[in-house]
């Protein structure tokens, strides 16, 4: 048996309207989050709905965990739920996963060797990587544990790390590997400070002779920095007067992985 017109209109008018109440409900709780705690009144001067509206809208909310309310003064804040579902996504979002995409456009728009990073202990361990057309090198950096203090990616790293936590690592002893290596603390502590205000580090052949790289921090969805983003390459193509243009770059891919990963920005 076949809808009538009348019929049909009116699932039309159903639909829309669970649409428009889904909607609201998401509002409700953008609101909650920015305001931190909201009464009712104020909800509904908000979203532009009666308070009749934003009452029920709060009442289904509460029944399901994603709101709460303070009983003795009637304001409304978000409730356990939300972090049930915030865990929960979190979960999906893998860095090696989401970060694949833009490791490989990072290669794609510098022609070099893309890499994320992620802190590992006392060294940042390579979890991603994509070769650019004018990578020359077949070496293999996934998985690789490579110094904090000699790669630009472990710099980033270092840079965000708790003050005590850092400062354990900046005064241990710092291996040389080249002679451009950095291993005083004093001179480490002053690349780290200039890394944490530009938003990028560089390492010119501290890692390796004729190795040249530059990073940037990704964010998770709390502003925690949790790795690295950048690209390397030899130091004849990626000269010192090159570094600022693929910093840039860097950048601008760690602000859309930080995205990826929840951070608002």
């Amino acid at each position: 048996m076949t809808n009538t017109t009348e019929e049909r209109a009116e699932e039309k008018r159903g639909a829309a309207g669970a649409v428009q109440s889904v909607d609201r409900a998401v509002s409700v709780l953008e609101i909650l989050a920015r305001l931190g705690e909201a009464g009712v009144t104020e909800i509904a001067d908000e979203l532009g709905v009666h308070k009749s509206t934003a009452f029920r809208l709060l009442g289904v909310l509460e029944n399901r965990g994603l709101v709460g309310q303070e009983r003795d003064r009637g304001k409304y804040y978000l409730g356990a739920g939300v972090l049930r579902l915030a865990g929960a996504a979190a979960i999906r979002l893998d860095i090696s996963q989401e970060g694949a995409p833009v490791c490989r456009a990072l290669a794609d728009e510098t022609g070099e060797t893309a890499n994320i990073a992620v802190l590992d202990a006392d060294a940042a361990v390579n979890i991603m990587q994509a070769r650019g057309a004018a990578a020359v090198t077949a070496f293999n950096w996934l998985g690789r544990r490579t110094a904090l203090h000699a790669t630009a990616s472990g710099k980033v790293l270092l840079a965000h790390l708790s003050g005590e936590r850092r400062e354990r690592l900046v005064t241990r002893k710092l291996p040389r590997f080249t002679e451009h290596t950095i291993t005083t603390s004093a001179e480490l502590r002053q690349q780290l400070e200039t890394a944490a205000e530009r938003g990028f580090a560089y390492s010119c052949e501290e890692l390796e002779i004729g190795l040249n790289a530059v990073a940037s921090p990704v964010r998770g969805h709390d502003g925690a920095v949790i790795g690295a983003i950048g690209v390397s390459g030899p130091a004849y193509r990626m000269a010192q007067s090159r570094l600022p243009d693929l910093a840039e770059y860097a950048v601008k891919t760690a602000e859309e992985l930080s995205r990826r990963m929840g951070f608002p920005g």
